[in-house]
């Protein structure tokens, strides 16, 4: 796995769709108070704090230090850690288990849903929300295009993203003992939010490992090659529209 490094200021300042969108997924995590529920991939911390305003005892984990420590400056009265999903520990099962947007940063996934079965409880449950196949199909095409066209770098190579399907990822919890009660795959076409920059903030935050190694005017370069390729389809009255494909799953440790 490629180790990212996130902007905090930038992922909170023009990406918070991203615990916007969580917050539904909350409803079917349900958090009763005094139960004990790990927060895996809490990145900044908002959607760890609105499961601990429902008066359960929650921790936040995330592998990235300058999210922790921004998620810690945001609600010092929580419990933060840098942690790796794919080799975390517990010290005390959790009655469940919560991750937004994260697990799709983490091709290893047998790895991670083993710490999972781990840390959860007998009877204890995953609710989970990351990208599914076909997510940002157009995007990492246009990218992989460009960047092959201009000769920059080998996208395959720096590929950070994984994007299961539905099959794939049910099949996998059920190996590890966690029995699947519910299972989506779903569009959710998602605003960017900056106008014209929509789609250059979103790469520069996501996309990152894909530009790593070229100049800042290459960089700009591929970003313009990039929009010029997206904007008859995901350029709508004046709003970047990033073509979204999420998978949604609910699984009880047996």
């Amino acid at each position: 796995m490629r180790e990212n490094h996130w902007n905090p200021v930038l992922y909170e300042s023009k990406h918070s769709f991203i615990w916007q969108y969580g917050e539904e997924l909350l409803n079917l995590l349900s958090p009763q108070p005094g139960e004990r529920i790990l927060d895996l991939g809490c990145g900044t911390g908002q959607l760890t704090e609105k499961i601990a305003s429902a008066g359960a005892v929650v921790m936040g984990i995330d592998a990235d230090r300058n999210m922790i420590e921004k998620a810690t400056y945001n609600y010092p009265q929580l419990q933060f850690a840098v942690a790796d999903a794919r080799n975390f520990q517990v010290e005390q099962p959790f009655d469940a288990i919560f991750s937004n947007a994260a697990l799709h940063w983490i091709p290893e996934a047998d790895a991670v849903i083993h710490c999972i079965h781990q840390a959860l409880r007998p009877g204890g449950r995953l609710v989970a929300e990351f990208g599914g196949k076909g997510n940002i199909k157009a995007i990492t095409k246009a990218l992989s295009s460009v960047l092959e066209t201009t000769g920059y770098i080998s996208p395959t190579t720096l590929n950070p993203w994984y994007f299961p399907s539905i099959g794939e990822y049910t099949s996998c919890l059920e190996q590890h003992g966690l029995e699947v009660i519910y299972a989506a795959l779903f569009d959710r076409p998602t605003p960017l939010s900056d106008g014209d920059a929509g789609i250059a903030n979103w790469i520069q935050m996501f996309a990152n490992d894909l530009l790593s190694g070229l100049s800042a005017e290459q960089r700009t370069n591929v970003i313009q090659s990039v929009e010029h390729h997206l904007k008859p389809s995901l350029y709508q009255h004046g709003i970047w529209v990033a073509d979204y494909r999420r998978i949604r799953v609910v699984a009880i440790k047996e």
